[in-house]
């Protein structure tokens, strides 16, 4: 039987940068199996052929940071680029870009091919290996296969990552018509959620959407506004020029200019009143809106739920997105559907441009089975028994971006615990990823998770343009970046700039403009980075682009963020103070039921996540804080002697 450090299941996002993230933590050739479906299939968009946006572009950026392959990829291989929110702040500007469906998934073959460390093998998993440590307390120990042949394997491995995507029980509903599989023309995974539930965890069952893909070449293309992407794009990672000067190599793929590939133009279509009345008359025959699919992405509708919700609406906005250099395919955003075809069909002739379109594929929605989240901690490891990790869709979320952020997580810790070093979790205050892991981990979500720049309460700190300040160092001392060349150079390119920072804010605090500093006058509305740039330059300092945007937006956001820093001291003691794993809730009969309730349901690790469990009070709050001290002083004095 084969034996892995970490076995990482599902080629999705989430599995791919678990693959990559445990092979830098490992360092080690052979130690890590990615275990897929179809190998052809790794890395593949299976929806919007886009990476990024508000808030999902930060969580890019901070992948890219802590060592991650996404921003690679995507660099690789986007012909559009396009920093979203721009007539806002620095702290809510979301980076973009618009893929190529087909060499996106090249590239991270590629990437990952050129890793001795991972090994890719096919299969479907169709339970799990378990063992009984001390205590009696159960390890998941590895999974048994069945491979392309039929045959089944088993699998060794120390830790396992479950990264099952929209495939496990994946059923995809096209109006009246019902199809198995996880994605269009591919299978569902059958046999997980039976051996999930054998393990004793709860399930649920979420549902997402996709629209209709059309020809490009049968759309009245050039009657249409146009979409442009950014004259001076800026790329995700900070290895790609022009962050990085000559560039990176790895895998066949060379990045040595930015962008790399030509890039196009979307186009701006809308939908037409008759099809909404349409829409209406035929909802009974959509899936999504009858009840018959589990819940969905409330801030992703459908259609037929923009058709409703929005009655007084004559038309929705439609961007236009093309999915590939090589492909005729247009992806239309902003009508994912589980309507019938006959019904798609007129919603797609009546948009403006589209009067003569060819449907290449219908709109379809994907309803899956996925792991009530509340069973797992901040590092993606299920609770009730060791060497089991989840991350993805998994875990109740939305987005290419959630899950490769987890998959981050889940294969960091499971190397983690394969070299004995202790567990690896990110702070509300450290990362995007932060606020997500403990969000995941303190409510259950009724609808597929969606990161948003809202969810983040120190969002001025956890800007786009800092995360290689904020992170990179975090994996430096992890020890993520010293067994591969790129996570070498990924280092030094960041001391290089802390260094660069360090002469700016000087710089900035010692010059005058007028009568102020440098550094107040970015607080002047009118003050922007271009002036900035300038006024540095002036004074006999040149700085890159992104380090002026940085300087700029610390100067800004300096009373605030010194506001934020305090808050941070003060709940400091009180975010981080320890929940014992060993105390039982039901046994502090002081507290409400409802608390008592919350608290046995979610297990929270600290004061700070038990802080924001639904049910819990800040007068429960306080009492917790009394009833675990008093617990551990009792446990400390061990048993009473007459």
């Amino acid at each position: 039987m084969d034996r892995y450090p970490v076995i990482v299941v599902g080629g999705g996002h989430a599995g791919v940068e678990a693959a990559w993230a445990a092979a830098n933590a490992l360092g080690r050739p052979g130690s890590v199996c990615l275990l897929t479906m179809r190998a052809d299939k790794v890395g593949a968009l299976s929806c919007n052929p886009a990476i990024g946006g508000l808030a999902k572009g930060q969580l890019v950026r901070e992948i890219d940071a802590l060592g991650g392959l996404m921003g690679l990829a995507a660099d690789a291989t986007g012909i559009q680029f396009k920093m979203l929110n721009t007539s806002k702040g620095p702290a809510v500007h979301g980076p973009r870009c618009q893929s190529d469906k087909v060499l996106y998934p090249r590239a991270v073959q590629a990437l990952l091919g050129a890793r001795p460390e991972i090994r890719v093998v096919e299969g479907s998993v169709e339970g799990f290996l378990l063992e009984r440590g001390p205590g009696g307390r159960r390890r998941v120990v590895g999974v048994r296969s069945v491979g392309a042949d039929g045959v089944e394997r088993s699998i060794g491995g120390d830790s396992v990552v479950l990264t099952t995507g929209t495939f496990m029980r994946g059923l995809m509903h096209t109006g009246e018509v019902k199809t198995r599989g996880g994605r269009h023309g591919e299978g569902s995974a059958e046999g997980i959620s039976d051996a999930l539930r054998g393990l004793g965890l709860e399930l649920g069952r979420l549902r997402t959407g996709t629209p209709p893909r059309i020809s490009r070449s049968s759309i009245d293309w050039e009657s249409l506004p146009i979409e442009p992407g950014d004259p001076e794009p800026v790329p995700f990672s900070d290895l790609s020029p022009p962050g990085h000067a000559s560039g990176w190599a790895l895998g066949g793929l060379v990045c040595d200019r930015f962008p790399l590939l030509a890039q196009l133009e979307c186009r701006q279509t809308t939908t037409h009143e008759s099809a909404h009345e349409l829409i209406r008359r035929n909802l009974h025959r959509a899936p999504m809106h009858t009840g018959e699919l589990a819940d969905g992405p409330r801030y992703c509708p459908s259609i037929e739920d923009k058709a409703t919700r929005f009655a007084d609406r004559t038309s929705h906005g439609v961007f236009l997105e093309p999915e590939s250099l090589g492909s005729d395919s247009i992806y239309c955003n902003g009508i994912a559907t589980s309507l019938p075809a006959d019904v798609q069909d007129v919603v797609v002739h009546t948009m403006p441009g589209c009067e003569r379109a060819e449907v290449l594929r219908w709109g379809y929605a994907v309803e899956y089975d996925m792991v009530r989240p509340h069973q797992i901690d901040a590092t993606c490891r299920v609770r009730s028994l060791d060497g089991l990790y989840l991350a993805g869709q998994i875990n109740g979320t939305s987005g290419y971006e959630e899950a490769a952020a987890q998959g981050w997580v889940a294969g960091v810790n499971a190397a983690m615990a394969y070299l004995g070093e202790e567990r690896v979790v990110l702070g509300r205050d450290q990362a995007y990823i932060g606020v997500l892991m403990d969000d995941l981990v303190t409510k259950t979500p009724v609808e597929p998770y969606r990161m948003f720049t809202s969810r983040a309460e120190h969002r001025l700190m956890l800007r786009a343009d800092n995360s290689a300040d904020r992170l990179t160092p975090v994996a430096e001392r992890l020890g993520l970046l010293e067994h591969h060349e790129l996570g070498r150079v990924r280092a030094g390119l960041a001391r290089e700039r802390d260094a660069r920072l360090e002469v700016g804010r000087e710089a900035m605090r010692s010059t005058r403009s007028g009568q102020k500093r440098v550094w107040d006058r970015c607080r002047e509305a009118s003050f922007g980075a271009d002036a900035l740039g300038e006024a540095l330059r002036a004074a006999g300092v040149s700085l890159a682009g992104g380090v002026v945007k940085t300087l700029h937006a610390e100067s800004r956001y300096e009373p605030y963020i010194e506001r934020e820093l305090s808050e941070i001291r003060r709940r400091r003691d009180h975010e981080h103070k320890p929940v014992p794993d060993w105390i039982d809730f039901e046994s502090l009969t002081d507290l409400r039921t409802e608390a008592r309730v919350a608290l046995s349901r979610y297990r929270p690790e600290t004061l700070g996540q038990a802080s924001r469990l639904e049910g819990i009070t800040p007068a429960d709050l306080t009492l917790l804080r009394v009833m675990v001290e008093r617990a551990r002083r009792e446990r400390a004095a061990g048993p009473s002697q007459d």
